[in-house]
């Protein structure tokens, strides 16, 4: 026990001591759950156990009532141990499926510059993998593939939907063309703020500078402002250094407050976004695709044209509900050059690998014009299993 009427230099030692004993019993803990994934390389048993993960759960909470510890918050810690366990043991068993995909440094093309939302995803993903990285900015999504592509960089980072803006239709249209694969994916919360340059107050700002999806996703803040100017950029780190450089008390960027900092911007008004729980999935590209182990769940993407026919789509879309395959995303995108027909992208869980996967792609290959998979990859949006707490 604590000695009483300890001073505050005592107090913050022994928190010192303790935060260090979670760090090693942290570290002691990854260590465990790679000798689960090694185990289950024997028994083929996937990754993730839910019913166990919930087990797990309950019992945690229930001993955590014990220390005087609240159920929301002894659930939130572990979801994100478990979470990392998860992760940590997909990117072991994906290493040991692509050894020739094993490198200590990647380099990785996003739009923008240092700071912007995909080089924040970028930077997220690759974390991950335990792989430094090589940065290439890009001024536009085009540029981002093509540096792929022609060998200049090996992986390539798009923003492909958001969950107040929907769907980014450049990407998208990108990927109608491209010769690479889709080898990854991960979830990136946005979190977009007012940025100044110089203290100042939110009646001043005349001129607001960002990326355009930004934009729409703070509309209603914007509208709240009345008769500003919005001016779009490439990307939000574009719009970071502009407002950095003109230092007025007039401009401002939206942007992430963290990434600010890089430009000596300061936060003048955070949660400016319409919706406060805010993501954009970005997919991550390469030239070549990769296997991806049974023992974790995976997704694949593909692109295809059906006949101008009625029913044609729903014929598709009813190969996949009688395969078990679940959809998880159906979007359209007009043919270029081609009026009035449409390329669907089509992501659904399962693994390219597997019977199921190749007898459904079989299938609709006989009654599509068009089929192209962009790519299998592994899931790494954990979802936290549900519990009463």
């Amino acid at each position: 026990m604590n000695k009483p009427n300890m001073s505050l230099d005592e107090i913050r030692e022994n928190v010192s001591r303790i935060d260090q004993q979670l760090l090693t019993l942290l570290a002691d803990r990854r260590k465990l759950s790679l000798e689960v994934a090694k185990s289950k390389i024997q028994t083929q048993k996937p990754v993730r156990d839910i019913e166990r993960e919930q087990v797990l759960l309950e019992k945690l909470v229930a001993d955590g009532s014990a220390h005087d510890l609240d159920p929301q918050y002894v659930t939130k810690i572990f979801h994100d141990i478990i979470e990392d366990s998860v992760l940590y043991q997909q990117a072991f068993l994906q290493r040991l499926a692509n050894p020739d995909n094993e490198q200590p440094l990647a380099r990785v093309s996003f739009l923008g510059g240092k700071g912007s939302y995909s080089n924040l995803a970028a930077r997220n993903f690759f974390a991950r993998k335990h792989t430094k990285l090589a940065e290439i900015q890009c001024p536009n999504f085009k540029e981002v593939i093509e540096v792929v592509e022609n060998g200049n960089a090996d992986y390539g980072v798009l923003p492909i939907e958001n969950t107040s803006s929907g769907s980014i239709n450049d990407v998208y249209d990108q990927l109608q063309h491209t010769r690479l694969s889709i080898v990854g994916e991960i979830t990136q919360p946005i979190e977009h703020c007012l940025l100044t340059s110089v203290d100042t107050d939110v009646d001043k700002i005349e001129v607001l500078y960002s990326h355009p999806q930004p934009h729409q996703q703070c509309s209603e803040f914007l509208r709240s402002l009345g008769d500003i100017k919005q001016e779009y950029c490439s990307s939000t780190a574009e719009a970071m250094k502009l407002v950095a450089e003109m230092n007025s008390p007039t401009v401002a960027a939206i942007g992430n407050a963290n990434s600010g900092e890089f430009y000596g911007l300061k936060p003048l008004k955070f949660g400016i976004a319409n919706q406060q729980e805010n993501h954009t999935r970005f997919i991550v590209v390469a030239r070549k695709p990769i296997d991806v182990t049974a023992l974790i769940p995976a997704k694949t993407t593909f692109i295809m044209s059906t006949g101008q026919t009625a029913g044609s789509l729903v014929e598709c879309l009813l190969v996949l509900k009688n395969n078990g395959i679940n959809m998880t995303k159906l979007e359209s995108r007009p043919v270029l050059g081609n009026p009035w027909e449409e390329m669907f992208y089509v992501d659904v869980e399962g693994n390219l690998r597997t019977d199921v996967m190749k007898e459904t792609l079989e299938e609709l290959t006989k009654l599509t014009r068009y089929i192209k998979v962009l790519g299998s990859y592994p899931i790494e949006n954990v979802a936290p299993c549900e519990i009463d707490v």
